[in-house]
């Protein structure tokens, strides 16, 4: 009399994979069981598999008001480089357009009208740095407030920058829009 114990009943194949092991009975969803189709349950420490990409960010509103947020910060910063070093500089351009450009195609996403408006607040940001430059170093030359030369002698500030301009100065405009606009793509996408 020989009696065998009975064997356990072996997993069969799950869709055709005959490795796949079926979930336990009673308990599919138990912490620790293979996930439906999977042949083994998830080791400690794995990763998760990545999210799918965030849609698209569309907000022109706030995207606008990141341009000019940050076409204020820009200029003021573009200025004291300048008022400092006492020259214009090609990098501090480019940093100028890249920050509203990334600023607000960060916040505002991809609407066309983001990238041109940044290549447009671009222009102004460093007409503004130059300005504000400019009021620095005469303040500097005549031993005045800042202040009191920018907004007190406006006038006197922007005849002098009239005077001095020359082509390079011009030539920021564009080198600041064209980042801007770029920028703005990129942070976008």
């Amino acid at each position: 009399m020989s009696q065998s114990a009975p064997q356990p009943p072996q997993p069969g194949p799950v869709d055709g994979n005959p490795y796949a092991q079926q979930a336990p009975a009673g308990a599919p969803d138990a912490p620790g069981a293979p996930a439906p189709g999977a042949p083994y349950a998830p080791q400690p420490g794995a990763f998760a598999p990545p999210a799918p990409p965030a849609p698209g960010r569309d907000n022109l509103v706030l995207g606008l008001v990141a341009a000019v947020a940050g076409t204020l910060v820009a200029a003021a910063l573009y200025g004291v480089v300048i008022g400092l070093t006492e020259h214009e500089i090609g990098w501090a351009a480019i940093g100028v357009g890249y920050v509203i450009g990334a600023a607000a195609g960060k916040i505002g996403g991809r609407n066309p009208a983001i990238a041109i408006v940044s290549a447009v607040l671009a222009l102004g940001a460093v007409y503004l740095g130059q300005l504000v430059g400019d009021a620095m170093m005469i303040a500097d030359h005549f031993h005045l407030n800042f202040s009191e030369v920018f907004f007190d002698h406006f006038d006197g500030v922007q005849e002098l920058w009239k005077k001095d301009a020359d082509p390079l100065t011009f030539a920021f405009f564009g080198i600041a829009a064209f980042a801007a606009f770029s920028g703005a793509r990129k942070a976008a996408a």
